[in-house]
């Protein structure tokens, strides 16, 4: 086996620790989706560089006390990680390229899930993941980091590229209740890096501490100590300070290579790929692997 198929058998297997998403969308011949083959959305989480997108959400979504709390007090990152991880690329995938069956399920699991999630955080207030603002925390930092990671680690975006996965990624908010959703790339950035509610917390530290050093083999937390670091060195000052974390070029830089040697073994997204052909699209058939 050569070293771009280890590489992918490796990848593939942190991601396949739950039901494998769009296992059927071949059934829905000439459905879309939310988005369709001419979005920016299916470009953008079809790279890589959404490995260091979801990282990055992951961090600044500890800073936010009531959702810090929601996940410490009902995730089961601590005991099965890589199940968390497999559910939530799941229900990415699905609402990315699935058909709208598909995305419709995914967003009903989630919602679902979400109506068990309450509690009070460590300052006293009150959270429920089913909340518009909570429920828009988590989907904003989450646009918002796929976004500028594909800016920083695949290529540079027009305004008007940005604009619209923002644009694109409100109809999946929209979907999960989530409120207030920005609309342009800007107003969204500004949105997570001045909200008020942001704060330290007994449940970001634990998060915080899990996330940089999660239970993996050593060949994956080499990998993924990378990510994480690149990652992190992307998150606005403000916000650095509160998570206590540390920019760094050099990390930044070795984010870099690797995102580019996983791209060279990779290539893009097989759940693109799916969609594509579900869609009855014309795609450059080099962009994917032989084996999808």
């Amino acid at each position: 086996m050569g070293i771009k198929e280890r590489v992918t058998a490796r990848v593939v297997d942190l991601f396949s620790h739950s039901e494998k998403p769009l296992q059927n969308t071949e059934d829905y011949e000439g459905d879309e989706g939310l988005f369709g083959p001419g979005s920016i959305s299916w470009e953008v989480l079809g790279d890589v560089s959404s490995f260091v997108g979801g990282i990055r959400a992951l961090l600044i979504q500890a800073a936010h006390p009531e959702v810090a709390a929601g996940v410490a007090d009902h995730s089961s990152y601590r005991d099965d990680p890589l199940g968390r991880l497999s559910r939530t690329a799941y229900y990415v995938t699905s609402m990315t390229y699935g058909a709208i069956p598909e995305t419709e399920q995914a967003a009903s699991m989630v919602n679902y899930a979400h109506k068990r999630v309450s509690g009070v955080s460590e300052r006293g207030r009150e959270y429920s993941a089913s909340s518009p603002e909570y429920s828009a925390w988590v989907h904003n930092t989450l646009t918002d980091s796929f976004l500028h990671a594909f800016k920083v680690f695949k290529r540079p975006m027009t305004e008007t590229e940005a604009n619209q996965f923002v644009a694109e990624q409100a109809l999946i908010g929209e979907r999960m209740g989530a409120d207030p959703l920005p609309k342009t790339a800007e107003d969204l950035r500004n949105w997570i890096n001045t909200h008020p509610d942001v704060a330290d917390s007994a449940a970001l530290r634990e998060a915080i501490k899990f996330l940089k050093n999660p239970p993996l083999s050593k060949a994956e937390s080499f990998g993924y100590r990378i990510l994480q670091r690149a990652a992190a060195t992307t998150i606005e000052s403000d916000l650095q300070e509160i998570l206590n974390i540390r920019s760094s070029r050099l990390n930044l830089y070795a984010g870099k290579v690797l995102i580019k040697g996983l791209r060279w073994a990779l290539k893009c997204s097989p759940s693109w790929k799916a969609a594509l052909n579900r869609s009855k699209a014309e795609f450059d058939p080099s962009l994917f692997r032989n084996d999808v």
